[in-house]
């Protein structure tokens, strides 16, 4: 289930009507698994999540090429045929509007045992940030992962993005030492990525 460039964002033309991120009622949150009619809402906030962290490392050009389209198409074709059948795309909603998302399968690092999951992809959209939407998909995360049998979760993430860095160290995932260099852009640009990981206890 992972989109162009990484770590992030897909739309459709097709389906591109403006959506709203408006932020419903807390009674309506919740997260379930996302289905092809959400690939374009999920390449909407992925494309604005990639913009705003690769706004201070990219040149505007490269920036343009985090297009919502390309994005949900290729979520699309993933929701389709996943990779693996571990593979799951989770979206959290508020009301019935897609707020957020989130992507986890198994680990594909040549150090990962057989039961560790890697949370692939994390983003809420600006406007429904600090209402729980983070936390909720953290958690439907950690359970998907055990019901497909993995007692260990990792992430990448960008060195620099440290607002998401203290989200997970939160939720209790910690820096293992791991790095790496991604390519970010179509023009092979470059940045280091830092592992996060967590042994997943029992509830």
């Amino acid at each position: 289930m992972v989109p162009p460039h990484d770590h992030d964002h897909d739309h459709d033309h097709d389906q591109d009507a403006p959506h709203t991120h408006e932020p419903g009622p807390l009674a309506d949150a919740s997260v379930r698994l996302a289905r092809e009619a959400d690939a374009p809402a999920v390449g909407i906030v992925q494309a604005i999540i990639m913009s705003q962290s690769y706004a201070a490392v990219l040149a505007p050009e490269a920036i343009a090429q985090f297009e919502p389209g390309t994005l949900a198409s290729a979520w699309r074709r993933s929701l389709r045929e996943p990779p693996t059948r571990d593979h799951r795309l989770l979206v959290a909603c508020a009301g019935a509007q897609v707020v957020g998302f989130a992507a986890v399968g198994p680990s594909t690092d040549p150090d990962a045992a057989d039961e560790t999951a890697e949370l692939i992809v994390l983003g809420v959209h600006p406007d429904a940030r600090h209402q729980g939407h983070g936390s909720r998909l953290v958690n439907a995360v950690v359970d998907t992962a055990r019901g497909s049998g993995r007692s260990e979760l990792t992430a990448w993430l960008l060195e620099s993005d440290l607002a998401t860095r203290d989200f997970l160290g939160a939720a209790g995932l910690e820096p293992d030492g791991a790095s790496r260099e991604r390519v970010v852009s179509p023009a092979g640009d470059t940045r280091r990525e830092v592992r996060f990981s967590a042994i997943l206890t029992e509830p």
